[in-house]
């Protein structure tokens, strides 16, 4: 079940050390990958995210060959041995399905450019106007991604255009063995490639993975039984970082029980949306939040809520990075992953969790709620978790019953007395099992 892993979202093309632009020449850099196995391993991962990886103008959004692996981060016999090696650790393989835009490379639409109004590619692309141009002067308009020309508007009503994007998706499973696709910009896909796409995965492989990137509206729009199994959770991204920076737990806690409260109108009870605190788009958690003392509590927050978690590379150590040039101060290379205080939290949080059914797949309630303190309970038949955080830098004694004279943190494996809550320390964070 998708619902037991634990992500790790690497950006291929910053993590191995590839120049941004595409400058042809051939070098292994996705083999780096091997040497951080035994990380993710340790750090408790079970599946892997690559960002863009196939032969791409610049930054991987802007596809140039959908088959290949781009020439600066190897070949694709080298990718292989890499998905092969993160199979028998255990971990899965999901990759950044970029099926709404390409770029000016693309095979098709350099075909357009040379051929323009006689090119038999012309229907693959989205409302090309040679009574237009753009800022390239090709000599004709062209609708680029959200205005990006340099991402090129594909024709997904074409159904030699969707045909074509099965056939590589079929390749990459061939080929490599994936287990999931994250669909880029997934809010801008047309819902009947989605479903297309859903029915040619179901068919090709048992249990694959879909997810979409959508940054608002109602994430019920695309998770559906014949679309995808998940979304991206941007309300509770948000609401992580603004709760900690505006010592305001309230909103992070609503947008929980809004999405997955108890109550018959909440939006997304049984779903698992994808839940992260920075990714390849955003400033790194470490740079955002105005406290350092809450990056404990932030991770807690996310890893104990409901959904799937997922870890940037970098992050669990704290990395910083801000966005700017090209985001490259966010999508670094690392020789070698750092093992600190804060990723020994987090793989300790990520071994609760797996350990835990209830954190997994539990019900979720809010047992007490202040501005900077809350207490939430995960529950399924046969076992509570209590999770308890204080963003705060003063003791907070947080007044509510488990039932029982005992809990365990699982944190820290300390037995607690529970007479009607407990003392919560300055930033600390609990998970409390109650014992008789």
């Amino acid at each position: 079940m998708w619902s037991d892993r634990v992500f790790y979202q690497i950006y291929p093309l910053g993590f191995c050390g590839a120049p941004y632009e595409n400058d042809g020449i051939a070098q292994s850099r996705i083999l780096h990958v091997l040497d951080w196995i035994a990380h993710m391993q340790k750090l408790g991962i079970n599946a892997l995210y690559f960002s863009p990886l196939f032969e791409s103008d610049s930054h991987g959004y802007n596809t140039r060959d959908y088959l290949k692996i781009d020439t600066r981060l190897g070949t694709n016999k080298d990718f292989a041995k890499v998905c092969k090696a993160l199979h028998e650790a255990g971990i899965k393989v999901v990759l950044d399905g970029v099926f709404n835009h390409v770029g000016r490379g693309f095979f098709a639409f350099e075909d357009v450019r040379k051929n323009r109004e006689q090119s038999q590619y012309l229907d693959w692309f989205y409302r090309i106007d040679f009574g237009g141009d753009t800022e390239y002067h090709d000599g004709f308009w062209y609708e680029g991604w959200e205005g990006y020309n340099n991402m090129v508007k594909l024709n997904l009503r074409n159904p030699a255009v969707v045909d074509y994007l099965l056939s590589a998706v079929g390749q990459w499973i061939d080929e490599f063995d994936i287990d999931g696709l994250r669909l880029d910009v997934a809010y801008s896909l047309d819902h009947d490639f989605i479903r297309r796409l859903r029915a040619y995965c179901d068919a090709k492989k048992d249990d694959f993975f879909l997810v979409g990137e959508m940054l608002h509206g109602d994430y019920n729009q695309l998770t559906q039984p014949d679309m995808l199994h998940s979304v991206t959770n941007y309300e509770c991204y948000k609401g992580l970082y603004s709760s900690c920076n505006s010592h305001n737990l309230f909103e992070i806690v609503h947008s929980l029980l809004r999405q997955f409260g108890p109550e018959e109108w909440t939006l997304y009870k049984g779903k698992k949306l994808l839940n992260f605190v920075d990714n390849h788009d955003t400033e790194r958690v470490a740079s955002i939040l105005q406290n350092p003392n809450h990056l404990k509590a932030i991770y807690t927050l996310m890893i104990a809520m409901p959904g799937i978690p997922c870890i940037y590379y970098g992050s669990e150590w704290g990395a910083k990075g801000k966005k700017g040039n090209e985001d490259r101060d966010i999508r670094k290379y690392y020789e070698t992953p750092v093992w600190n205080d804060l990723t020994e939290w987090i793989a300790g949080l990520i071994r609760i969790r797996k350990d835990s059914r209830a954190i997994r797949e539990g019900a979720f309630y809010s047992v007490v709620l202040t501005n900077e303190a809350c207490v939430f309970l995960r529950e399924t038949e046969g076992e509570r978790i209590y999770v308890c955080v204080n963003i705060s830098d003063h003791e907070y004694y947080p007044n509510f019953e488990i039932g029982a004279d005992y809990a365990r943190n699982l944190i820290s494996n300390e037995r607690i007395v529970m007479q009607n809550g407990f003392m919560m320390q300055p930033y600390q964070c609990y998970i409390l099992k109650p014992e008789s």
